[in-house]
């Protein structure tokens, strides 16, 4: 797939809010400072499109972003630690369950996951509810530049045991970074056969 056009839609408290379901969107979501703005600034070729930040938290909405004129990617808050009030972080955490579990149109949801750690509760958990709700999803390993390859493939392969132990196969895995523009293509070409199945 080849990104002819990204554009800004609009940000949304509520699913009541987001754009009528009538195109395929696909979500990106993760731990806090994961890297998911970088990550979709990186597959839109669009630097900026979704604002970045150090500190933890800087997705607080669902920011909807239309496109080629045919699918939405949609910018999650994270989950997870964040220095913020416990009232805050409950109202981010009902935003995404209700969008997750209520949104009709959601193709697919990319979970994002910093390659540079163990496997994080936080993480675990939430696949665990997103495989009890019957959610499709697949996991997104990122920022795989800053660790040595023999490192990667064995935080990798802790995440795969980890989960294999209640799991019986394992979603799609992916490897990016968005300072090596790794992933771009396999991440673009999974959309795009995907996306087959929105008129079936």
């Amino acid at each position: 797939m080849i990104i002819k056009s990204a554009q800004y839609n609009c940000s949304s408290t509520s699913i009541e809010q987001c754009p009528k379901p009538v195109m395929p969107e696909y979500a990106f979501i993760g731990r806090s400072n994961v890297g998911k703005s970088s990550l979709i600034n990186m597959i839109l070729s669009r630097k900026g499109i979704a604002k970045t930040s150090r500190t933890p938290g800087k997705t607080q909405l669902i920011n909807h972003f239309f496109i080629n004129n045919e699918w939405y990617l949609v910018d999650l808050p994270g989950y997870g630690f964040v220095k913020t009030a416990y009232d805050k972080k409950k109202q981010w955490n009902k935003i995404i369950q209700e969008y997750i579990l209520k949104r009709e149109n959601l193709l697919c949801l990319f979970v994002l996951i910093d390659s540079r750690h163990s496997p994080l509760k936080n993480d675990i958990r939430f696949m665990e509810f997103l495989g009890k709700n019957q959610i499709p999803f697949v996991i997104v390993f990122t920022k795989t530049d800053k660790l040595y390859a023999y490192a990667l493939e064995k935080n990798i392969l802790n995440y795969k045991k980890e989960m294999l132990t209640f799991w019986e196969t394992l979603p799609q895995i992916f490897i990016t970074s968005a300072t090596r523009r790794t992933g771009k293509k396999a991440l673009l070409d999974f959309i795009e056969e995907t996306m087959e199945y929105w008129n079936v």
